[in-house]
């Protein structure tokens, strides 16, 4: 029996894949299994802005290695993000459920603010309380994520195209370091910059902490080589960056602390860290432990723990778009009665419908013709805190499914739990037209040689005669699987 005390992150970053698993243990994470894979996924991207065969064919090899490791716990206790790389790749779609097969587990494709607010968790856990305002600055393989907030609570955050396997690659190709290509790298970073200096600059927080590789690594170089006592400061880079000219080569760099997994990505990930300092103001930065796996790890025991993210996000848009939130709660007690007669046992499935039948009405805000298309819209593409990239369009698309033809799904197949849910969904909002609890109390939803039949009695129907109309019509919507009315007598 798998132990229910275990959980696990996995990080799917640009640069290497990260794999944590720890026990929980007293309300904290006790790290158990730790591995690690240099991929450097980004450098795999062709100039069409696909993922080559022999990369995905490394990363394939790695995630399998994973797999083993994680092989034997339930799907509840993992939690597999991906970060840059996966958002920009143009044939993920095709390399996702390779993926997916390898590790035995879904993949989140998180968004970069949703990254962002992961590493924050993270760091903020690896760091001694304060009510001090503390930037944090994440130099990933393929973004960097800047964040400023106070102890728990991530309060501004922003996901820039900066990483060190991108700009090693666009500036150092060959490996040459000169003040010509150094100093291009560092402007390119500093304009990258330029439209969130503002937010980030040095009157908006007391501390700055770097975490992740690329920190760390310019960390431990400046340390192990007396370059600086602890963490980073301003004239320590400008030391750096002298020795990294005097090499002229990445090959020829000689500096203690400086692993052979780095050395590849040292001359882009300087740049970024040097435009860092000069557009954001800051003269010393600490480095801390905590980073997106570890974020992973803590909202994973949250959400796990009922203190799940997604429940505050939820609350904060029906604030903000004015949802009737007695009508959100009707739909959505309706639409998980129905649900749980199908699939009792899904956990999952059944979440994501309740959160989708609370926002469902979101839209009515822009328009109340055609409010549906309005909330899809804004599900899918609105910043979403504790939502993966998956979750949103899973969100969307019942949304925008929650009334009129279900022609507009597509040809996509879906799976019987996704059908399930949005024949749910469709069936709550019909009943709760009135805006009011008004279903039977015999109501029942089951499959029936592969169609749905809905069994209502026929007194209630004779008695409601415009929901007994309005159900025949949606039975025309129904072609594959079928809607079936049945119409018992009590």
């Amino acid at each position: 029996m798998t132990d229910a005390s275990l959980i696990a992150a996995v990080d799917l970053g640009s640069n290497s894949f990260r794999l944590q698993i720890a026990r929980v243990q007293g309300g904290s994470l006790v790290p158990l299994t730790t591995l690690k894979e240099t991929v450097r996924l980004a450098g795999g991207i062709d100039a069409d802005g696909r993922l080559s065969a022999d990369i995905q064919n490394e990363a394939l090899a790695a995630l399998r290695r994973f797999g083993k490791a994680l092989n034997g716990l339930a799907r509840a206790q993992v939690r597999i993000v991906a970060t840059n790389t996966f958002r920009v790749a143009k044939n993920i779609d095709d390399f996702q459920p390779l993926a997916e097969a390898a590790l035995g587990y879904p993949i989140e494709i998180v968004a970069g603010l949703e990254e962002a607010r992961l590493i924050y968790i993270g760091a903020a856990h690896s760091l001694p309380g304060s009510r001090k305002a503390r930037l944090i600055v994440d130099i990933g393989g393929g973004s960097t994520e800047l964040i400023i907030g106070r102890q728990f609570d991530a309060q501004t955050m922003e996901s820039v195209l900066l990483g060190c396997v991108s700009w090693s690659q666009r500036f150092f190709p060959d490996g040459r370091i000169t003040e010509a290509t150094l100093r291009a790298a560092e402007l390119a970073a500093c304009e990258m910059l330029e439209p969130v200096a503002g937010q980030f600059g040095a009157q908006h927080w007391q501390a700055a902490i770097g975490t992740s590789g690329t920190a760390r690594s310019i960390a431990d170089v400046l340390e192990l080589n007396g370059l600086t006592e602890s963490g980073i400061t301003l004239d320590a880079l400008k030391r750096l960056r002298q020795l990294l000219l005097q090499a002229g080569h990445i090959d020829a760099v000689e500096l203690k602390g400086l692993r052979a997994d780095r050395r590849p990505v040292l001359a882009g990930g300087f740049a970024i860290m040097a435009a860092v300092f000069e557009m954001l103001g800051i003269d010393r930065m600490t480095i801390t432990q905590g980073a997106l796996r570890d974020g992973v790890l803590y909202d994973l025991m949250a959400r796990n723990g009922m203190l799940d993210v997604r429940e505050r996000t939820i609350g904060a848009f029906q604030r903000r778009y004015h949802v009737d939130t007695a009508q959100a709660g009707r739909v959505a007690e309706l639409a998980g009665l129905l649900f749980r007669q199908l699939h009792p046992d899904d956990d999952d499935t059944a979440r994501a419908l309740h959160h989708a039948a609370r926002l469902h009405e979101i839209g009515r805000l822009i328009a109340h013709v055609g409010y549906h298309k309005h909330g899809a819209y804004i599900l899918q593409h609105a910043d979403m805190q504790g939502f993966s990239r998956s979750e949103q369009v899973r969100l969307a698309q019942w949304a925008l499914v929650q009334r009129g033809s279900l022609n507009k799904l597509g040809s996509e197949r879906r799976n019987e739990r996704d059908w399930g849910a949005m024949l749910a969904l469709r069936l709550a909002v019909l009943f709760c037209r009135g805006r009011k609890s008004q279903w039977p109390a015999g109501i029942r939803l089951r499959r029936a040689d592969g169609d749905f039949l809905l069994q209502i009695d026929s007194g209630w129907l004779s008695a409601n005669p415009l929901t007994a109309f309005a159900l025949d019509e949606e039975t025309r919507q129904w072609q594959k699987p079928r809607l079936i009315i049945a119409r018992p007598t009590s």
